[in-house]
């Protein structure tokens, strides 16, 4: 649906070209990295896997910034509020499922990364970012810490994940059942007018 097309008030609504393609790298660097991860957890010991926990963890610092990056944007550049019909529309219930689900995406965007860093430090395994950028350790090298922490850092992308399952799912129902142009605020290529 081209943005001309689009209701008027949908057209004003619509999130900045920032947002938008912070919204979809993050989005894609997610769905990345959990499927790295699960992918390289039962790999048996070899420089392959090694390869590839080093490239998980310098995806994750990168998703770390690009929250960052994210947040402050979203602070100092006001979200679209959602228009008028559409927040009546929906049942309270929704509404309050919509805020929780943006709230704690927000709070799991930097969480997973934390807890994945504090994991790697106290398995004494510093992350050296791209190879060229050696961070500090989040916590001291302790292996009985690192074992209270891995399965942290699963649960905690895992419920990442599935949030960001139930954000796509409430987006493809406004789009297909509700058919109220609410997705098109956030797709690329689409200009207002």
């Amino acid at each position: 649906m081209k943005a001309s097309s689009l209701n008027p008030v949908l057209r004003q609504d619509r999130y900045s070209s920032v947002a938008i393609a912070l919204h979809w790298l993050l989005g894609l660097a997610l769905v990345l990295m959990f499927v790295l991860g699960v992918y390289m957890a039962d790999l048996p010991f070899s420089p392959w896997r090694l390869k590839l926990y080093n490239w998980h963890k310098w995806a994750g610092i990168s998703f770390l910034l690009l929250s960052v990056l994210r947040l402050l944007w979203r602070l100092t550049h006001r979200p679209p509020a959602l228009p008028s019909a559409i927040a009546q529309a929906m049942p309270g219930w929704q509404t309050r499922a919509y805020h929780a689900t943006h709230h704690l995406l927000y709070a799991l965007f930097f969480v997973v990364p934390l807890v994945g860093w504090a994991y790697s430090s106290a398995a004494g395994f510093p992350i050296v970012w791209f190879g060229q950028i050696a961070l500090p350790d989040w916590v001291p090298a302790d292996k009985a810490l690192a074992e209270l922490i891995k399965p942290l850092h699963k649960l905690s992308a895992v419920a990442l994940m599935s949030l960001a399952g139930l954000h796509i799912a409430a987006a493809l129902k406004h789009h297909w059942i509700d058919r109220d142009a609410l997705l098109q605020r956030m797709l690329p290529g689409q200009r207002s007018s």
